[in-house]
């Protein structure tokens, strides 16, 4: 993921920040808990195509 990239997109539901997971390749919003897909190098910020993250 490229650093410029990940600087300027923000959660489309909280507007706040977003963390890469190069694992699951995905982008985290720890305040809404969610995962946003990385589909062909690009990220899909839709809600409805998020993922919940599962508190542990």
């Amino acid at each position: 993921m490229d650093k410029k990239l990940l600087d300027i997109l923000a959660c489309p539901v909280c507007k706040g920040e977003l963390d890469y997971d190069k694992e699951n390749n995905e982008l985290i919003c720890k305040k809404d808990k969610l995962a946003f897909p990385i589909r062909d190098d690009i990220p899909v910020m839709l809600e409805s195509e998020a993922r919940s993250l599962e508190t542990e």
